[in-house]
């Protein structure tokens, strides 16, 4: 198995470069994954990730593909990165966020989960070990642990046995992975909810199974942004150092350039595709509402200090008219611009880090942010 994981310099600020070599390509870190949750990204497809954007890894969602079109499929057809045409790496969430997001359809126990497909209402049960050979048959290069994401503001008895269930859980998808014969590499996931005396608990017994690398779980589930800060800066520290720390399902690009300054080196999240359909992208000035009728004769692009394909070539007016018509276009343009957004921020980041000056790169994108609402 070809995977190692190289810390190439920290930044005075906690910042740090890093290299991940995968099977299936070398990721250079802070990277963020953009979201392939049924094994497409929405709006663009795989060239475009690979050679507009410059992805070189995207996440896919166990829950999903199971259920449609199924894993076995997948297999049949040379895995997911195969099925989607995709030369990069795939990391794969093992299914456990649906546990959080899906309450009501679902039912836990020691087993795993039980629960409706939202889909077609058939009765499924994932349990650790289905969801490792789940992810093994897409071909991820990372594969996730089965945890219990719980919601925030649960009471400390709730947190204590689901920080328990998910250590049970981990130690089954250790057994099933079985580093000595796996193509794939196993994270394990910190929970601990919003208590810091459980997750430093937690990242204790989580970090006593030696992993390729671990994930910040249990964040962003509805808690003050602030707080999900100084969870993640709390939980960071707390991880290795010579093992990539992933946070899961963050962020708003503000929330990426804060916790790049905790020590986090991955992230994941359908803010920026999911904003993209809705008519909301992003700037260095911060969110921009392109239905807004304010643009409806604005010559300008999204942002005239963007490369991007929609930027480049494209005006405000004429995306939000897309947009305001819901032509495809218009959704596919907005989604290159904000992803590129997001991506050209990561390379930023890196390239701060180099220079050990990501302390000044932090602070001048935070002011110009500002509170995120674009007002020119």
């Amino acid at each position: 198995m070809d995977y190692c994981f190289e810390l190439l310099k920290e930044d005075p600020s906690g910042a740090r470069r890093g290299r991940l070599q995968l099977p299936s390509a070398t990721v250079e870190t802070p990277v963020f994954m953009p979201v392939g949750t049924s094994g497409s990204v929405k709006a663009v497809d795989s060239d475009d990730l690979w050679g507009t954007l410059g992805a070189r890894i995207v996440l896919g969602n166990t829950y999903h593909l199971y259920l449609r079109p199924g894993h076995e499929v997948i297999r049949e057809l040379g895995g997911l990165r195969h099925f989607m045409g995709w030369d990069g790496a795939i990391l794969t969430d093992s299914g456990g966020y649906q546990v959080f997001s899906l309450a009501k359809r679902r039912s836990i126990d020691e087993k795993g989960v039980e629960f409706s497909s939202h889909i077609d209402g058939s009765r499924h049960l994932i349990t650790p070990e289905k969801s490792v050979a789940i992810q093994k048959a897409l071909g991820s290069d990372v594969i996730m642990a089965f945890d219990e994401c719980p919601p925030a503001g649960v009471e400390t008895s709730y947190l204590e046995g689901s920080m328990s269930r998910t250590t049970r859980w981990l130690d089954r998808c250790i057994a099933a992975w079985n580093r000595h014969e796996s193509s794939s590499v196993l994270f394990g996931i910190v929970q601990g909810g919003h208590n810091e005396s459980l997750r430093r608990l937690h990242t204790e017994e989580i970090c006593g199974r030696d992993l390729p690398g671990y994930a910040i779980g249990g964040l962003s589930v509805g808690e003050a942004r602030e707080r999900m800060w100084e969870m993640s800066e709390l939980s960071a520290k707390l991880l290795p150092s010579d093992k990539p720390r992933y946070l899961m399902g963050v962020g708003f690009p503000d929330d990426l350039v804060r916790c790049i300054g905790h020590g986090v080196d991955m992230f994941d999240c359908v803010i920026p595709t999911r904003c993209a359909r809705n008519g909301l992208v992003f700037t260095r000035k911060g969110r921009l509402p392109i239905r807004n009728a304010r643009w409806a004769k604005d010559p300008r692009p999204i942002d005239e200090d963007c490369a991007c394909p929609a930027c480049t070539r494209y005006s405000r007016a004429y995306i939000r008219h897309l947009i305001s018509a819901d032509e495809i276009t218009g959704h596919r343009l907005a989604t290159l611009h904000n992803l590129y957004f997001y991506l050209t921020l990561m390379d930023e980041a890196r390239g701060a880090i180099d220079e050990m000056r990501y302390g000044e790169f932090a602070r001048g994108f935070l002011e110009t942010w500002g509170d995120g609402r674009h007002e020119t």
